[in-house]
């Protein structure tokens, strides 16, 4: 495009007869969108006294930031905790795949594993830009392997660590390089948990609470070293006790640091936690909950056996096990299943349902100018639902990169 001198210039997008989540609310708005942007159409007017070069219409759909799952261990038959040569095309097909279910960034998540396995792996999963090719790529999710053996859940028993004499220096030798790390989760009750707390977020890595025996005042320590978020709640720790509500006692402590303000992620994918506990949790810190998929390798494959890291995982209709056990290792619903059955389980507000997939885990990760909000300047990283919230189209930087067969009718 060119202006009125002559000059190039970008193309400004303008997207008509939609709803959009902005604010908190849905706003009959239309979106307008420059060089990967959301503009601010007053500004457009008055001082550029431009108007749009392109016109879309919404057909009255509803339009959201894009979602962003900060716990995905694989799909689509990648598993994330495998050490192969080629770990980059395996992230790249999952980016891919998400897309159709409103995924516009994540955290490719791995489970506790031996050294060997991070120190190959985790060079080969660079923090990535997302487009055509797929959602972006965040940083890596490490979950474990300093978590508890009492509660390890999926993860395997032997390849469980303690923070040694040495503490972070351990972290170090176990992970290999940090670079491309955004979120640890550990056990805050093992010994020297908060030097390695303290050492991982003044690295700014986020530090998770989670397979976890802890009890509050272990829980309350852990966030006053700089812990922000809680690893599936209710799942893999100790259950709600009246005398000590251990780890889900923090949603409602009076005992964080002032200003800080800790997040939970929840699988809410009609599997793993109980509608009640669903509703308890979003009524007690509405605020802090983050939708999270906790997606197996076996993601979009069907019943039989798959991989998790060092184990074997079968899956059974619509609930994934540790092969010959009862014990859940991790979901194969995709995230726009999980949001619609948060919103039909806790009876919360449309507009709830979606930030908890968009704003919250932005907010956790520091990105909340960026990411998971359609506030001008921020990304134009969005998803076009219709009323029954099944993903029509999915948009990063302002372009397509995915649509539905019936939307492109």
């Amino acid at each position: 495009m060119r202006d009125g001198k002559g000059a190039s210039r970008a193309p400004v997008l303008r997207f008509t007869n939609c709803r959009i989540l902005r604010g908190r609310r849905l706003l009959r708005e239309d979106l307008w969108v420059r060089e990967g942007r959301i503009l601010d159409p007053e500004k457009l007017f008055f001082e550029e006294r431009l108007v749009a070069d392109q016109q879309r219409d919404c057909g009255g759909c509803l339009l959201a930031p894009g979602f962003i799952d900060v716990q995905i261990n694989g799909g689509f038959g990648v598993d994330f905790s495998q050490a192969t040569e080629d770990v980059g095309s395996g992230v790249a097909l999952v980016a891919q795949r998400i897309l159709s279910h409103g995924v516009t960034s994540f955290c490719p998540t791995l489970v506790t594993s031996p050294p060997e396995v991070y120190h190959k792996v985790l060079p080969q999963i660079p923090v990535k830009s997302g487009g055509p090719h797929g959602a972006g790529v965040l940083g890596v999710h490490l979950e474990g392997p300093f978590i508890s053996r009492e509660k390890r859940g999926a993860h395997p028993e032997a390849y469980l660590r303690s923070f040694e004499a040495n503490a972070f220096h351990d972290v170090l030798a176990t992970y290999g390089s940090l670079d491309n790390v955004r979120i640890v989760t550990l056990a805050p009750e093992l010994g020297r948990s908060h030097e390695v707390i303290r050492a991982l977020t003044a690295r700014g890595i986020c530090v998770s609470l989670g397979h976890s025996v802890a009890d509050l005042q272990v829980a309350e320590e852990a966030v006053q070293s700089g812990a922000t978020f809680i690893t599936h709640l209710f799942n893999a720790m100790l259950p709600f006790h009246h005398r000590d509500p251990g780890i889900v006692g923090l949603l409602t402590s009076d005992r964080l640091p002032p200003g800080r303000h800790i997040f939970y992620g929840m699988i809410s994918d009609g599997i793993h936690t109980n509608p009640a506990a669903l509703r308890i949790a979003h009524r007690a810190h509405p605020q802090g909950l983050v939708l999270v998929t906790d997606a197996v390798p076996a993601l979009g494959l069907g019943n039989g056996r798959h991989t998790l890291g060092q184990q074997e995982v079968e899956v059974d209709g619509l609930t994934a096990y540790v092969a010959g056990t009862k014990t859940l290792s991790g979901s194969i619903a995709p995230m726009d299943v999980c949001i619609r059955h948060f919103l039909q389980a806790t009876g919360c507000s449309v507009e709830s349902a979606l930030e908890a997939a968009s704003l919250h885990p932005a907010q956790l990760l520091g990105l909340e100018k960026l990411k998971g909000t359609l506030d001008f300047g921020a990304d134009a990283d969005f998803v076009m639902l219709d009323d029954s919230l099944h993903v029509q189209a999915t948009y990063i930087s302002g372009e397509l990169v995915w649509q539905a067969e019936e939307a492109r009718q």
